[in-house]
């Protein structure tokens, strides 16, 4: 599949776009003040031992505590107590035995632990770590803490033996593990060797940091979403990568030069008058993809709303009656909404949980045909997705890993009028609970007046509608109640002042 990478650049924010047969498939946003976490490595300090949950906090200097859970603890794990005056040590223990060690007998408060971020603080949750540190290059996985030589899964199996033989003669036995890139399928042996001395050096300066820097000191910083571009997004079918800043195109080609000089020939200076993101709508598709409704060619529609722990996507026939009969409608309609909400997923970087509501079937060769076109769509996805079919209720039931905020998290904050409910109580119900509060505060308290400051459209509804029940208020409770609009509040607001 052709595809085209757009790269939209400011000294506040980067933006990318992948751009697949004229449709944006993928974007991702990376602003200056608020860079993304994933592949740091930390020395972090353990704040809180938790035995019942086999996992512990981590201090890494952020606002919230990290998480590890025991899984994510390495048999080998680098310690430093400089808070209790002792030298640096380091604990070795086999691998069989720390698999049977739990956390309590690993991690104590107050030691010193180097952590890597696997997930991104979202939402009330803090980062997810783990002490299995490894380091992306741009042809191989470097995991200094194992031997393993590993080839990836979506190289063809008749060729992985050679390969890992290939990586296990250039590595040799200097110690650390391997896991070769699909990128790195043909490379050349001098190739993967510069890596493979990239990838250790970057190794020895973090060691070398662990050493000099006090605990929550950040020790490695991955690379920048326009450096990540080259070493993530670009594929075989990748035709162009256009950057519309020069100084940060000429930094991308110096090091696309020195690290992955394949990309070099595809790298462009865009200097149109429109700007980049004109050129596909990129921007409309981003409003879009804010909203909770997006419309299918044939009528039909999705809503998606997005909790915390779950996405739940609902297919709608809308206006589709193009079928000879209400089965086929049915089934045109969950076949086209399989690949647009496959295109959602990876537009929003919608993750965690996802249930599908597609329009019931009856047909059993319809259910499958609708599950196999939705998996061939998830194959183009980088991020890893399991499918667990159709269940009883005929929900479909997935998962998508999340490893940073969602496009909706990363753009948008909750409605202050609504806190994210997406509905306020109407003006009616305002102004019932204002009565009910006036009540309650005249049982308590004596006072000369009441006054009920509230948005102007409540006021106004006092002022008309519910004219009669606030008289008879008043006159119930024996106090004058005044009215006063205030334009800064939302609807749900309000003040009953004593006077």
């Amino acid at each position: 599949m052709q595809q085209d990478i757009l790269i939209n650049w400011s000294p506040q924010e980067t933006r990318v776009a992948v751009v697949e047969q004229g449709a944006v498939q993928e974007l991702q946003v990376e602003r200056t003040l608020e860079r993304g976490l994933v592949g740091n490595v930390y020395l972090g300090k353990v704040a809180r031992v938790l035995p019942g949950m086999q996992s512990a906090f981590i201090d890494i200097g952020l606002d919230r505590a990290a998480f590890l859970h025991v899984a994510d603890l390495m048999s080998s794990i680098n310690s430093r107590h400089a808070e209790n005056g002792l030298q640096a040590t380091e604990t070795l223990t086999s691998p069989a035995t720390a698999s049977l060690q739990p956390i309590e007998k690993q991690l104590f408060e107050g030691q010193a632990l180097m952590v890597q971020v696997l997930k991104d603080p979202i939402g009330t949750k803090g980062a997810r770590l783990t002490a299995q540190i490894s380091i992306a290059g741009r042809l191989l996985v470097f995991l200094p803490q194992d031997n393993h030589i590993g080839v990836s899964q979506k190289i063809p199996p008749r060729q992985r033996e050679d390969l890992r033989q290939r990586v296990q003669a250039l590595a040799g036995d200097m110690g650390g593990g391997f896991i070769l890139r699909t990128n790195g399928e043909d490379a050349l042996d001098t190739e993967l060797a510069e890596d493979i001395a990239y990838l250790r050096k970057t190794w020895s300066r973090i060691k070398d940091a662990s050493l000099r820097l006090p605990s929550t000191s950040v020790l490695h910083q991955d690379l920048s979403l326009l450096q990540r571009v080259l070493r993530d997004l670009v594929v075989e079918g990748t035709q162009t990568i256009r950057i519309d800043s020069r100084e940060q195109f000429e930094k991308l080609k110096a090091f696309a030069v020195e690290f992955m000089p394949a990309t070099v020939q595809k790298l462009q200076l865009y200097s149109g008058e429109r700007p980049i993101f004109d050129l596909f709508n990129i921007d409309e598709e981003i409003a879009k993809a804010l909203g909770r409704r997006v419309d299918l060619k044939s009528g039909g529609y999705l809503i998606i709303d997005q909790a915390e722990a779950l996405t739940v996507i609902d297919v709608n026939t809308g206006g589709f009656v193009g079928a000879r009969n209400f089965d086929d409608t049915i089934f045109k309609t969950n076949l086209e909404a399989s690949q647009a909400i496959a295109r959602q997923l990876r537009l929003r970087n919608l993750g965690g949980i996802v249930i599908v509501d597609f329009i019931d079937m009856i047909k059993e060769n319809h259910r499958d045909a609708v599950l196999a076109e939705f998996q061939k769509q998830l194959a183009r996805d980088r991020i890893k997705t399991t499918v667990n079919g159709f269940s009883a209720l005929g929900l479909l039931e997935m998962t998508r890993k999340r490893t940073r905020e969602s496009l909706a998290h990363q753009l948008c904050e909750p409605c202050s009028a609504c806190m994210g409910k997406g509905v306020v109580k109407t003006a009616r119900s305002v102004s019932y609970d204002i009565l009910r509060e006036i009540l309650r505060e005249a049982r308590q308290f004596n006072p000369r007046e009441f006054r009920v400051v509230a948005s102007p459209k409540v006021i106004e509804f006092f002022l008309d509608e519910e004219s009669l029940h606030l008289a008879s208020l008043s006159d119930f409770i024996g106090k004058p109640i005044s009215l006063q609009a205030e334009a800064a509040m939302a609807q749900e607001q309000y003040d009953i002042v004593l006077l």
